[in-house]
């Protein structure tokens, strides 16, 4: 159960970002193939959805399919992109009924263009959600921030931006989450304790929480131990204890 009360006296929790791992580990201890991990993993992002809503969290990241996974073997990766394609299918009408607005965030390059149409229309059925699931798949850290330089050259060689108006700021408008702000808090599963090339501007002042739980494993209660652990912690952005405790008076004084 969360306290109310530790939640009067810190950054509110607002956007949570998840590396999901560990399902081909989940499913090895029991005997499975990989396949039958991820088919479990799926399932379980409505578990965190709901729970996600009942807490007050407004957006969540999901890691789905990395940059990398492509160098998986191939009857995995067809596997993963046919599971994506079957989570759109039956998902999207439960999704707009639990008001879910789904982005998908990546390179699309690689998709079929019956997938990138099926991804537009779970989109746009889904845009009116009040919860924000943002879905990566072939997401790269890296990919994204070259990506952003390729397209600010771009717009001083047409003389659209001059290179002394870029900032953090515009940069960031450039990036494939502009407009959805940074998460507060990245939850990776399984134990290890590297972010993977996951929204690496993004995650500049972003709690980290690692669990040993696999994410088939990881429900309700695995998240609100992370939200609990969050609300534990004081969050400073490069200030000093008494700064940002000075900080927060003068806010409170204004409410």
């Amino acid at each position: 159960m969360i306290d109310p009360k530790s939640m009067e006296n810190t950054h509110p929790l607002r956007h949570v970002a998840i590396i999901m791992d560990g399902n081909n580990r989940w499913a090895k201890q029991r005997g499975l193939g990989g396949i039958a991990g991820h088919e479990s993993g799926v399932e379980r992002i409505r578990d965190v959805l709901l729970a996600a809503k009942k807490i007050g969290i407004d957006t969540m990241t999901l890691f789905a399919f990395s940059s990398e996974n492509w160098k998986r073997p191939d009857l995995e990766v067809r596997g993963l992109m046919s599971l994506f394609s079957s989570y759109l299918k039956k998902e999207a009408s439960e999704l707009r009924a639990d008001s879910v607005r789904l982005k998908v965030i990546g390179n699309r390059d690689h998709f079929s263009d019956r997938l990138k149409s099926l991804i537009d229309d779970t989109e746009t059925l889904t845009g009116t959600g009040k919860l924000t699931l943002n879905l990566c798949v072939d997401y790269g850290g890296r990919w994204d921030i070259a990506n952003a330089a390729k397209a600010m050259a771009g717009e001083v060689q047409m003389g659209r931006l001059r290179p002394s108006d870029i900032d953090e700021e515009i940069f960031g408008k450039y990036l494939r989450q502009d407009g959805i702000a940074d998460p507060d808090l990245c939850i990776r599963t399984a134990g290890e304790k590297r972010i993977s090339n996951f929204l690496l501007w993004q995650l500049a002042y972003t709690e980290l929480y690692f669990t040993d739980c696999y994410w088939p494993d990881f429900d309700a209660n695995a998240l609100e131990m992370a939200v609990n652990d969050y609300y534990s912690r004081q969050r400073r952005f490069g200030l000093r204890d008494e700064t940002v405790a000075a900080s927060s008076l003068g806010h409170d004084s204004h409410v």
